[in-house]
């Protein structure tokens, strides 16, 4: 029986794409790369920094992975602007289905596993409109290791009381699947790039071409890894949580 729903935050439940604003509004002309660098990096050292055991919290990585993407494209922002920035990150935007779908999830648990700081999360979380449809919070920061690696997902078991079957996780995000699969638990993807439409894309930019950041980064970010550990259901909107089956 499912007693969980257990969330990722960021790119599940929370667009990262939404930084795109502010990237724009700081460096015209610049904003979209920025916004698809910044991601990738953030990511990309969040595993380097687990597979170092250099561990430091989501905040850090996320200013890293900034200072790094303004570096290489040859940008230098003020103290303030970088620091304005980086606070996008604690501002995401929640997908629009993902207040409702929350909500249609009665009589299990609720709860936000994510890389993000305590802080992070406090902020992200406490101010959106999700923030009574979530139960639990739960930082990768307790284990003191970033998702993929199993001590983060076994925070959920410690924290929720429930076991690894006994829990539906719910991400966009193939590391994440892959390593939620193979933790044990059951693992629902959202697709929110068929790669059908996503394999269009490619093509036409590279009809053209060059590819745009963004379609590069659907192309690394959005899709399942090939990676053995497949997810248990694969659905397009986070409103078809209700319809998956509870009986595990």
């Amino acid at each position: 029986m499912i007693k969980a729903f257990v969330f990722d935050a960021y790119g599940t439940l929370y667009d990262v794409q939404s930084v795109a604003d502010i990237t724009e509004q700081a460096f015209p002309g610049h904003g979209e790369i920025i916004t698809q660098i910044w991601r990738m990096k953030q990511l990309e050292y969040s595993w380097l920094h687990s597979l170092m055991d250099d561990y430091r919290d989501f905040w850090a990585v996320t200013r890293e992975a900034l200072t790094y993407t303004l570096g290489v494209l040859g940008l230098t922002p003020s103290e303030q602007l970088f620091d304005d920035i980086a606070e996008a990150y604690n501002r995401l935007t929640p997908y629009p289905d993902a207040a409702a779908a929350l909500g249609a999830l009665t009589g299990v648990k609720r709860a936000i596993l994510s890389n993000g700081s305590p802080q992070m999360l406090a902020a992200l979380v406490g101010g959106s409109p999700l923030r009574d449809l979530i139960e639990t919070t739960l930082s990768v920061d307790a284990a003191r290791v970033f998702k993929p690696d199993p001590r983060a997902y076994a925070l959920v078991e410690a924290e929720l009381g429930v076991k690894p079957h006994e829990v539906v996780f719910v991400s966009s995000n193939g590391f994440d699947i892959a390593g939620a699969k193979r933790f044990g638990f059951n693992v629902a993807r959202i697709s929110r790039v068929p790669r059908d439409a996503l394999a269009q894309e490619m093509a036409g930019g590279a009809t053209g071409g060059a590819l745009s950041p963004v379609t590069l980064y659907k192309a690394l970010r959005t899709q399942e890894e090939t990676l053995g550990h497949a997810p248990d259901f694969v659905i397009s909107s986070l409103a078809d949580l209700v319809r998956l089956p509870r009986a595990a």
